[in-house]
């Protein structure tokens, strides 16, 4: 099959794999058939005809991403923490799709069913509903059953892991485990293996959201913090501004040599919103914020020193990063599988986890597996930060805190975070002493060389990160306006590494191989941080620890979408909404798997992650058919796991563009 040679920016496919768009596509509607090109070619005008109406339902609808498109303008994200996302609105004409794909079509469970049925009966309570005569669900079973979607499969993971089902009748797969009178079945020994177990941790108990809601959680340490913070500078100073802690520095040059940080509405003062205040003193009774079981002991009421903190030894471990969206608890336990050694939940938003947001607070959830993990926080304060860190320290269970000053997107660099601290160094030091006096475990930062591109600040920053008390720094070698068109920058990393020293130092950046980690560790730097290579590959943990190159069947990686699955309903549920859920975030990563090149495919290895995979026809069906990076073929694998999709299902990626040049 005659295909034209590797351009520059391609991955290089051995040239009888190699296929133009048109073949590849015929292979994939005539399911690998040689003989089935005929009824492709019937197929394709119907599937015209549904582009055509799917294109006037979603504007912005992409089916494939632009790097498979000739453009006549310059080629130009997703992130190593899928970070580059909201941005503001783009005009008509774009020289290259970046971004988010804004007002995408979002599916709402009652998309799914007309009628739900009550949480309370699925529960076998329900005389207990609280709503009485005003619930909105359904009570009657029969009546819910009648018009119930068609289970999705006989085999219900819940029910075969852990012996009951506590999805009962609403179950996709309730054929599993429903008896007579649609009674919810009890496999009685193997439950009982599983009682008294806590499978995953950090959840978001009532009594405390309510106590959040109502601003009544005590934050007595911040507070000390924070009154220090708001000391007068003294008696001949006009105004009443405050002044930094002692041991901070003074008023500092900036750090960006002359980069100019977002403009802020209060620039002088760190902005609390009502939401986020202490109770006041004088009006209803603080609620203390530990439950208190035996004496008081030292531990209770004198701080750690940095030197007695728990210490936070991962120097050589293979770090797996926090990612948006795609680093949710089933694809950590996916690479736990694969020998991640540290993982770290998704970005979460300091200000809602103090709201008790209880979508905020799902992100910090942790399975039992996860035996070495973080929490990431983003904010922009000193104030509000702290009594995250604070809020963090006492209710839930981790190994270490880090903080997202790596953050690129719009939404969150305006208002003063992420990338944004690299230029408010006053600001970023009273966040990171704040929170590191307040914290039980350590304190670590993740950040970028710069703002601008070609203005690396990194190497200046991170010392007196160090200096702040710090435990470790992440370095991703890319500056805020590179986002990732370009190669990280690894030399720049190994100057911040000594910069950094004794202070350990991992390095993030196009790893996709076992030589990449290799060559970075022999840099100098203390630990390697794996994203983007991770979503493509989590087999790569794997690789590294047993350097080889691991040329990973189609039936294997199919093996592996079916654990996320697993995991999926495990977490999201068996219901529709669960099911639907585990869908979408399943669609999400296969948007980062179909660039996977398979080893025995590849002219010359490794595989970069930089390299744009040409259209090619795998060794099998399954393996070509996971190479597409077209909508619709990702929806085929989800239902190939999860059954049909709902009816006028439509999904689009987050991110609209990538990281080829």
């Amino acid at each position: 099959m005659a295909a034209p040679a590797a351009a520059a920016g391609v991955a290089p496919v051995r040239a009888r794999f190699l296929a133009t768009k048109e073949q590849f596509h015929a292979y994939l509607r005539a399911r690998g058939e040689p003989d089935g090109q005929a009824e492709a070619e019937g197929e394709k005008e119907k599937e015209q005809e549904v582009k055509g109406k799917e294109e006037e339902e979603v504007g912005s609808c992409q089916s494939e991403p632009p790097a498979k498109r000739l453009r006549s303008e310059d080629p130009g994200q997703e992130g190593e923490s899928q970070e580059d996302g909201a941005e503001e609105k783009e005009p008509v004409e774009r020289k290259r799709a970046r971004g988010q794909n804004k007002s995408r079509p979002c599916m709402k469970p009652n998309h799914y069913e007309q009628n739900r049925l009550c949480p309370s009966v699925t529960q076998g309570c329900a005389e207990k509903c609280s709503f009485g005569p005003r619930c909105r669900f359904l009570h009657d079973v029969a009546a819910y059953m009648a018009t119930k979607p068609a289970d999705l499969g006989s085999s219900c993971v819940l029910f075969q892991t852990f012996g009951q089902c506590s999805f009962g009748v609403t179950c996709r797969f309730a054929q599993a485990h429903l008896g007579q009178g649609y009674q919810n079945l009890v496999d009685a020994e193997l439950a009982r293996r599983w009682e008294g177990k806590v499978l995953v941790r950090n959840s978001l108990p009532k009594e405390l959201q309510q106590r959040l809601r109502k601003r009544r959680f005590s934050f007595r340490r911040a507070e000390e913090y924070l009154r220090a913070l708001a000391k007068p500078r003294g008696a001949g100073e006009k105004g009443g501004k405050g002044q930094e802690l002692s041991n901070c520095t003074a008023p500092q040059e900036s750090l960006g040599d002359g980069l100019q940080g977002p403009v802020l509405a209060e620039q002088g003062e760190d902005p609390k919103p009502d939401g986020l205040q202490s109770p006041d003193p004088t009006g209803s009774e603080e609620v203390s914020s530990i439950k208190t079981i035996g004496p008081v002991t030292d531990e209770d009421v004198i701080k750690l020193r940095s030197c007695e903190k728990r210490k936070l030894e991962i120097q050589g471990k293979l770090y797996l990063a926090p990612l948006t969206t795609c680093g949710n608890l089933p694809f950590r336990r996916v690479c736990k599988g694969f020998g991640a050694d540290v993982t770290c939940g998704e970005m979460a938003v300091c200000t809602n986890l103090l709201q008790g947001q209880a979508s905020e607070w799902a992100l910090l959830k942790r399975h039992h597996t996860e035996d070495l993990f973080g929490v990431q926080l983003e904010g922009a304060f000193p104030d509000t930060m702290t009594k995250c860190a604070e809020l963090l320290n006492q209710t839930i269970e981790v190994d270490f805190v880090d903080i997202n000053v790596g953050c690129p997107i719009d939404l969150v660099y305006k208002k003063g975070g992420g990338c944004a601290l690299m230029t408010r160094a006053n600001k970023f030091e009273q966040i990171v002493r704040g929170m590191n006096s307040v914290l039980d475990v350590p304190l670590t930062v993740k950040i970028r060389t710069g703002v601008q591109e070609k203005v690396n600040v990194a190497h200046k920053i991170i010392p007196r990160i160090r200096e702040w008390g710090a435990a470790m720094v992440t370095l991703h070698g890319r500056s805020r306006e590179q986002r990732y068109t370009r190669s990280a920058d690894w030399e720049y990393i190994a100057e911040c590494a000594r910069a950094a020293s004794p202070m350990p130092l991992f390095g993030n950046g196009d790893i996709l191989s076992y030589e990449d980690a290799n060559r970075a560790l022999e840099l100098g730097v203390s630990g390697v941080m794996i994203a983007r290579g991770a979503l493509i590959k989590p087999w790569l943990f794997t690789e590294i620890k047993e350097q080889r190159h691991w040329d990973i069947s189609s039936s294997q990686r199919f093996d592996i979408l079916k654990d996320f699955t697993n995991y999926g309903l495990e977490h999201w549920g068996s219901d529709t909404q669960g099911v639907e859920k585990t869908r979408k975030f399943l669609l999400e990563w296969l948007s980062f798997l179909c660039r996977y090149i398979p080893v025995g495919l590849l002219e010359h290895l490794p595989q970069k992650i930089n390299e744009r995979p040409p259209y090619y026809l795998g060794r099998d069906y399954l393996e070509t058919l996971m190479a597409s990076q077209n909508v619709e073929d990702w929806i085929k694998i989800s239902e190939l796991l999860l059954g049909p999709v709902p009816t006028n299902f439509t999904f689009l990626p987050k991110h609209k563009a990538n990281s080829y040049r």
